[in-house]
């Protein structure tokens, strides 16, 4: 019997450290899910050369000033935005990335190449639009991007929907018996990104969201060295909040003031 007892718990312990080992091998195959939005690149608007990819994305009203930045999904086709952005935001640009691998852009995705995209984007439409206010949008795994660039560039405001304090907490809140902590290298920390961005700050998330659990939300926000404007929308769960009028009302009403 003791025998067994110590067979039984070393498959135990070997099945625990092989779905570790999962969970860190698999990672990016589990948060990044470019290949579903792929796209020829003759329906982009323009692109990003950077030293070891081409990036390619879509603008809508072009010919505006004081450009707006959005970073989508996970799985977003960013591109499905711009009339919708182009009728809210009428007298403003608006710019829609394609992250690596994801739409026509080359290369493959990771934290340590898609922040230093992002900021290389805010400097190429800075240039485009010298001397003129630039907003960021970020949506779920765009709002730690948007964080991140909101830490490190000149934003004039952001804005954050379904948003998660960081990588780690978000995945803990999913897999609370691994150690998520030591397993992940994408972490996305938007808490510690954003303890000194005091700009204007919209904070938009869904009740019922079991993607983004509200206390990653909360725990965000409480992060904060300021309030932010939140809005909280009790029916909206995390794909299909921007179907809800109070997302649009929320938009209008933060970028109005």
């Amino acid at each position: 019997m003791r025998n067994f007892l110590l067979i039984a718990a070393a498959a135990v312990l070997l099945g625990y450290l092989g779905i570790c080992w999962f969970l860190h091998a698999k990672q990016r195959d589990m948060i990044y899910y470019g290949w579903t939005t792929t796209v020829d690149a003759a329906s982009t608007d323009f692109a990003l050369k950077r030293p070891d990819a081409t990036l390619r994305g879509w603008v809508a009203n072009p010919d505006k000033p004081d450009p707006i930045l959005y970073f989508g999904g996970n799985a977003e086709r960013v591109e499905s935005n711009r009339e919708a952005f182009a009728l809210l935001f009428p007298g403003r640009s608006v710019y829609f990335l394609a992250y690596r691998g994801y739409g026509a852009s080359e290369g493959a995705p990771s934290e340590a190449a898609l922040v230093p995209d992002a900021l290389a984007f805010f400097d190429d439409v800075q240039r485009r639009h010298p001397g003129q206010k630039i907003a960021v949008i970020g949506r779920s795994l765009g709002s730690g991007i948007a964080s991140q660039v909101a830490a490190q560039r000149p934003v004039e405001r952001l804005v954050l929907v379904t948003p998660f304090d960081s990588m780690v907490g978000a995945a803990r809140s999913h897999y609370p018996m691994f150690p998520v902590g030591w397993l992940l290298d994408e972490r996305y920390e938007s808490d510690k990104a954003l303890r000194r961005f005091k700009q204007p700050m919209l904070i938009v998330h869904g009740g019922r969201d079991d993607v983004v659990p509200e206390a990653n939300t909360l725990r965000l926000i409480a992060a904060l060295p300021a309030p932010p404007t939140v809005v909280r929308i009790a029916k909206a769960d995390h794909n299909d909040i921007s179907n809800y009028p109070e997302f649009v009302a929320a938009l209008l009403e933060f970028f109005q003031r």
